[in-house]
């Protein structure tokens, strides 16, 4: 799976890490419902960390398709709700 990081570039990652990836993205998921700004900072960080660590870096000219597109990790509360649509940011 290709997923693009906002304002990075695009990683190759294993469909076997979307369980562990899942979990990060519920708990995003219940940090923006609630407002948890806090909560949401430190999940998006770690979200994102995870995919940089577990994926393979594509190279910058490099123009694949991504099917995961996640937020820059200076992204805002409201800007992902946007992107989102309470469906969480990574396909269950």
């Amino acid at each position: 799976m290709i997923v693009r990081i906002m304002g990075e570039g695009q990683v190759r990652l294993d469909d076997g890490h979307l369980t562990e990836l899942n979990k990060l993205d519920d708990e995003l998921l219940a940090e923006m419902q609630s407002g948890d700004e806090e909560g949401f900072r430190r999940t998006l960080g770690a979200l994102l960390d995870a995919v940089r660590h577990l994926g393979a870096p594509l190279p910058d000219a490099a123009l694949e398709p991504s099917e995961l597109i996640l937020p820059s990790p200076d992204a805002t509360l409201s800007e992902v709700r946007e992107m989102l649509n309470d469906d969480g940011l990574i396909p269950g």
